[in-house]
């Protein structure tokens, strides 16, 4: 077997390149944002669209964080279905929120073909697969709620099922065509680039140390440089960092991992995942999968790599792929990765509150891709015209999740217990 890297194959197969110094000057600006996901990229480029000042911070590079870990799944909606979001939000703010996220994936894809973003886009949909009966039932129950609302969703039996994906075992599962794949962290690199392009000013490896209010301006420390502004922006999601005066974002830290193979022989690539759909399973610990652009099957699932007990995440992810694709046993793994994702509560984003025109971003749950593009298009003309009413959802004030730690803990011992347990032949 040839050798596996703890090494994340989006930095190694990359088409789009950014970079940029470090701020090592005083800026004044309209909008000072603090991150360089998806969240903060998005608002950026459509702040700077409008012809703002825009200053980005982001910590390390581009991409550091989850934006350029993910398996690359642009998802419309979030993991609850409308009536479940109906009853935390309200029907009216529900129904909003789901016609936003609904229509995200156009946005996303729509942004990479008007700036030519090189990230592999494919639109071919995504399967949101049964791993079991119960799940099958569970796929025909969100294909209701969303079907409801006009989506163009269908469920797909398991027949359709294994011809799509060349996949053993699954019962069915909901095709959603609004949605697709996409190379993550050249999405990423791309909206960077686009955003620099209508003007604003990007800073790498330039962490936020501190952040104040004083005569109706917003003012951020990095360790070489300053900024001030009228509006200020926290897009860190699930990686915060202490900063003086800002409260932290507080949510349940989850680890997930993915694993490419050698890209695959042309005769399998025919027939496993040949219609370019993008895929995750109704397993309570679930897993995702899907083919690059190179034929390389890109797996993941729940589970930190760095611990004790991660070889448990290593040797299941070979088993789930022969419980698969047979034809797979035993191919080679060349890369493994993780990022986390930042869950809530409710399992919904929040918006919060910090201040006059300041706001805080994060809790996608995992789907971070197209929710944190739509998000970012909306937070920008709030942050610029201070009008709340173009959010997806209702700002908040607090943020009174607990525990977060021991919460992510429990999500991460439960992850490596079903991955002993599971997908043994």
């Amino acid at each position: 077997m040839s050798k596996t890297q703890l090494a994340n194959l989006w930095d190694e197969t990359g088409s789009e390149s950014f970079s940029s110094d470090a701020l090592h000057e005083h800026l004044d600006g309209d909008l000072v944002i603090i991150g360089g996901g998806y969240t903060g990229l998005s608002t950026a480029l459509s702040a700077a669209e409008r012809g703002a000042s825009v200053v980005l911070l982001e910590a390390h590079e581009i991409g550091f964080g989850g934006s350029g870990r993910n398996v690359g799944l642009v998802n419309a909606g979030l993991w609850l279905p409308p009536e479940q979001i109906d009853t935390l939000l309200g029907s009216t703010i529900g129904q909003r929120l789901s016609s936003i996220l609904g229509n995200a994936p156009e946005l996303v894809f729509g942004w990479i073909e008007k700036y030519g973003i090189e990230c592999a886009p494919v639109r071919n949909g995504t399967l949101h697969c049964a791993h079991s009966k119960s799940g099958f039932e569970e796929v025909k129950e969100r294909f209701r709620q969303i079907n409801a609302i006009g989506a163009p969703v269908r469920v797909i039996e398991a027949d359709e099922t294994a011809a799509r994906t060349g996949a053993k075992g699954l019962h069915g599962a909901l095709f959603d065509p609004r949605a697709g794949t996409i190379q993550p962290k050249d999405y990423a690199r791309g909206l960077a680039r686009a955003a620099t392009e209508c003007g604003a000013q990007i800073f790498e490896h330039s962490p936020a140390l501190s952040v104040g209010w004083a005569d109706g301006l917003w003012e951020v420390a990095s360790p070489s440089g300053f900024v001030r502004a009228k509006s200020l922006l926290i897009a860190t999601n699930a990686y915060p960092f202490k900063m003086s005066w800002v409260h932290p974002l507080k949510s349940v830290p989850v680890s997930y991992f993915q694993a490419a193979t050698v890209p695959l022989p042309q005769d399998l690539r025919a027939r496993i995942m040949s219609g370019g759909e993008g895929c995750w399973d109704t397993a309570k610990v679930m897993s995702s999968w899907r083919v690059d652009a190179d034929g390389r099957l890109v797996i993941g699932g729940m589970g930190q790599l760095d611990h004790l007990a991660s070889e448990m995440h290593h040797k299941w992810v070979r088993r789930k792929i022969g419980r698969l694709f047979p034809e797979l046993k035993g191919i080679d793994l060349t890369h493994f990765w993780q990022g986390r994702i930042a869950m809530t509560k409710e399992k919904l984003p929040k918006i919060w509150r910090h201040g006059p025109n300041a706001y805080a971003c994060f809790g996608y749950s995992g789907r971070g891709i197209a929710p944190g593009s739509a998000f970012g298009q909306r937070l920008a003309p709030c942050l610029l015209d201070g009008n709340e009413e173009v959010l997806p959802m209702v700002p908040v004030n607090a943020n009174p999740t607990n525990a977060t730690r021991l919460t992510g803990a429990i999500y991460e011992a439960g992850a490596t217990l079903a991955h002993l347990v599971k997908d043994r032949f």
